[in-house]
């Protein structure tokens, strides 16, 4: 099963196998896992097994998957596939991802550097029903980790931008190899500035590539023509469809 470009704010299904995490690098600050468990006096980096870890082969007293066949499904948003402290867990979700084949996976990573470690035997060149998306905040994620990106046996990869830091060059790893380009801000009441130029200037390195963009969404902390404005949760979508429409060169 082919997998069509990514998308990461229309998630049809969300598996959290395992939940917490341990900050990683500049886009760790403000993590949203952690503010969200700190509102309830729950320590974020302390990483534990969920009661949904096998939700990708749970089935329903009819016997049908719970997952239905076709789903897109997004797997670890509340932690990383590759955390140190997963390793334990890792070999049974690959055991259940190999199972549903005839699901959509999505799996977005910080920690791509550990990937060809913790990949399962019969990997090969890669599963065609698994999407790779590897975060790029900065320019020293962008240094260090899309050259391993892309020399990993994965079959689809995205980038995503989010929280958007600085201006990023990806130009050098805009290739046929990426299926789309994610960017987005920061949330959150710290939230760090997210500058509409910056965004601008990574849809203009995709049109140029002809490699599809999406601007998910403005952060908290937006700033236009260097004004900078608060924007709330509920409009920072919008305003991002408005401001820099997606761009799809194949559509």
């Amino acid at each position: 099963m082919e997998l069509s470009t990514a998308r990461c704010d229309n998630m049809d299904s969300t598996w959290n196998p395992w939940h917490g995490c341990r900050k990683y690098a500049a886009g760790c600050l403000h993590c949203y896992v952690y503010r969200r468990d700190g509102s309830v006096g729950r320590d974020a980096s302390q990483v534990r097994k969920t009661a949904s870890f096998d939700l990708g082969v749970r089935k329903d007293k009819s016997g049908a998957y719970v997952l239905p066949p076709g789903s897109d499904v997004w797997v670890c948003m509340t932690s990383d596939f590759f955390l140190e402290d997963a390793d334990r867990w890792r070999g049974e979700l690959w055991d259940m991802l190999r199972i549903r084949r005839d699901l959509r996976f999505r799996i977005i990573t910080k920690r791509i550097v550990r990937a060809k470690e913790c990949l399962p035997a019969d990997w090969g060149d890669g599963w065609t029903h698994i999407a790779w998306g590897c975060t790029a905040e900065d320019m020293t994620a962008v240094r260090t980790r899309l050259p391993v990106f892309l020399s990993t046996p994965l079959r689809t990869r995205f980038i995503v931008c989010e929280p958007l830091l600085e201006p990023l060059d990806l130009t050098p790893f805009l290739t046929s190899q990426i299926s789309t380009v994610v960017v987005g801000g920061e949330s959150g009441d710290d939230a760090r500035v997210c500058d509409l130029a910056w965004a601008r200037g990574i849809r203009e390195q995709c049109v140029r590539a002809r490699v599809p963009f999406h601007f998910k969404q403005t952060g908290a902390h937006f700033c236009m023509d260097g004004v900078i404005r608060n924007v709330p949760r509920r409009e920072q979508f919008a305003l991002a469809r408005e401001l820099l429409p997606d761009y799809r060169p194949h559509a």
